[in-house]
């Protein structure tokens, strides 16, 4: 590795381990309720669909143009949607046998708690995935930064570290409560920001040789596709059950207004010549 790599390798670890920051605000709280696990799934999808639709689409049409853009956008909703077919879902829904149920009362209290935990830790693995594959273009960006100079590459760290700690937030909480493991809660959001530092190697390595622009800009307006249909298949369902519809929306869209905000003061800390 070059003195350029580690500085930008060294960069993006710190953006990328933010979202370790973000889950010690779950992890040192108390478990949360269910109203509150819903509010918090509702900013996470409001956070997933401002990703989807306000970077990595719109860059994606910027870039190789609105047709292109739309063929691989929908191809990955497309794509993960035959994909979730096959994932066994876990469901929560009134017991069709309603004698054992009042003989068992107890044993299904607990059984509808268990299913309830399952959903929403799929729910957790999903938003951790979703944030991995948004972080992996971060980890490019601040390479990039990087080789315009070091006071470009330590701003765009910083402000990634700053809008990677929501990101955190929305990966811990779910996986908390299901598994009410901090461990756990707090590995899988450090997982999911490494995807930063990860960006980083490909693009210095692989990135030049093997992968035209044209194609990167494609793959990531198709995982804007998987992160729509993901968030709108599954977290926000999840956060209308929990929450009620009208708590859930209002959490939505400031989850978005948020994101959105990030990504601004993301993009006024890049070069004129760099687009995040």
């Amino acid at each position: 590795m070059d003195s350029q790599m580690l500085v930008a390798l060294g960069l993006s670890l710190v953006g990328g381990l933010s979202t370790s920051l973000g889950a010690l605000f779950v992890v040192l709280s108390e478990t949360p309720n269910m109203k509150m696990l819903g509010l918090l799934q509702g900013f996470a999808a409001g956070l997933m669909l401002s990703i989807s639709f306000l970077d990595l689409a719109h860059n994606a049409i910027n870039s190789i143009g609105f047709l292109k853009a739309n063929l691989w956008f929908f191809g990955g909703v497309i794509f993960f949607a035959c994909i979730a077919k096959f994932i066994p879902e876990p469901t929560v829904g009134p017991s069709t046998d309603s004698k054992r149920r009042k003989k068992n009362g107890d044993d299904g209290g607990k059984d509808m708690m268990k299913k309830k935990r399952k959903q929403v830790m799929f729910s957790g693995i999903i938003t951790a995935i979703g944030i991995s594959l948004h972080n992996f273009p971060e980890g490019m960006a601040v390479f990039l930064g990087s080789i315009k100079g070091m006071r470009v590459g330590v701003n765009l760290a910083l402000a990634i570290a700053l809008h990677n700690i929501p990101e955190g937030v929305a990966v811990a909480l779910p996986i908390y409560f299901a598994t009410e493991s901090k461990w756990q809660a707090f590995k899988l959001a450090t997982l999911s920001g490494l995807a930063e530092p990860l960006g980083v190697i490909i693009v210095a390595y692989l990135f030049p040789r093997s992968l035209s622009p044209e194609i990167l800009e494609g793959l990531l307006g198709a995982v804007g596709g998987i992160m729509a249909f993901l968030t709108l298949h599954e977290m926000l369902p999840l956060a209308f059950d929990y929450a009620g519809q009208k708590q859930a929306v209002k959490a939505v869209f400031f989850g978005m207004a948020c994101m959105s905000a990030s990504l601004y003061f993301l993009e006024l800390s890049l070069p004129d010549t760099m687009s995040l």
